[in-house]
């Protein structure tokens, strides 16, 4: 976990650093923080829409310019053609509906994170899909 903090602090979001990274017979395979997609304005930069419009945490996805960790470290093992199929997720939160459904059909297994994340639908499709879920501590620093 110490790794995807690590990670997490690449983040370009405003409201939250969130680091991800998938993980097979003890190798990282790829990595992924939330912000913006490459070559578009970072929130740092021009401001943060759901923090204008006081958007809660767990609601209204389509209204950010950033991906989510987990997608980006989804995204970065298919564009270098790694395979992440029966991978671990290793995540400072716990990943919300959109990112469990790409992280369902990517074959991913089980998944280790720190912090909840406010959204049930979430919850009902890990369980649903057999995701084994383990909820790590916090270590002190």
């Amino acid at each position: 976990m110490d790794i995807t903090h690590l990670v997490a602090k690449r983040s370009t979001c405003i409201r939250r650093q969130v680091g991800a990274i998938l993980v097979k017979d003890k190798r990282i395979l790829s990595t992924g923080y939330n912000g913006a997609p490459s070559g578009v304005d970072h929130c740092l930069d021009v401001g943060c829409l759901r923090e204008q419009k006081n958007i809660p945490s767990g609601e209204r996805h389509e209204l950010c310019r950033g991906s989510h960790a987990e997608q980006n470290a989804i995204v970065q093992a298919a564009a270098y053609g790694t395979s992440i199929k029966d991978a671990v997720l290793f995540c400072t939160n716990l990943p919300c509906s959109i990112c469990i459904k790409m992280i369902i059909n990517a074959g991913i297994k089980s998944i280790f994170y720190e912090e909840g994340y406010p959204d049930s639908l979430s919850e009902k499709l890990m369980k649903e899909a057999g995701i084994a879920l383990t909820n790590v501590k916090k270590s002190v620093e």
